[in-house]
């Protein structure tokens, strides 16, 4: 649980940064407001994807304790954060060439997508975690036990 609720903090943080930068950056270099730069996705892309479904993650976690298979959560979460991270990154990248007036390349589009392919993959494997600890015995879970009346 540790390890969702830091990586959700950091994605906060990263993302909150994110937005700062492209509002600083785009002034810096006088880039008309209004005109689209994938720059500004970076920001929502960090704190929904990044922040938000973790946070989202770790109360299923709480619920489920999904991380029972660890295989299948371990896969999930390097997945996961691998394709957050490649994706934003690239969305900065090319958001940043974008403001300067350069050219993109076609291969940060490419690697762009392997992000999100990444990201799909991570949260097929999270539902498979999902589901092996919904459809497990109740007895095995965490229900919390309540004291016998007296």
């Amino acid at each position: 649980m540790k390890k969702l609720f830091y990586a959700s903090f950091a994605y906060m943080l990263v993302g909150v940064g994110s937005g700062l930068f492209y509002r600083e950056f785009t002034k810096l270099n006088d880039f008309p407001e209004g005109q689209f730069t994938q720059l500004g996705l970076a920001h929502t892309h960090l704190l929904t994807l990044g922040s938000i479904v973790l946070l989202i993650a770790l109360t299923l976690e709480k619920a489920f304790t999904i991380s029972n298979s660890k295989k299948l959560f371990d896969w999930f979460f390097g997945l996961y954060n691998a394709g957050v991270i490649l994706t934003s990154a690239m969305l900065i990248a090319h958001g940043s060439l974008t403001v300067l007036g350069q050219e993109s390349s076609s291969m940060i589009a490419g690697i762009a997508g392997l992000g999100h392919m990444l990201i799909t993959a991570g949260m097929i494997v999270f539902f498979l975690a999902l589901r092996r600890a919904v459809l497990r015995p109740a007895a095995t879970q965490n229900v919390p036990i309540q004291a016998a009346s007296a």
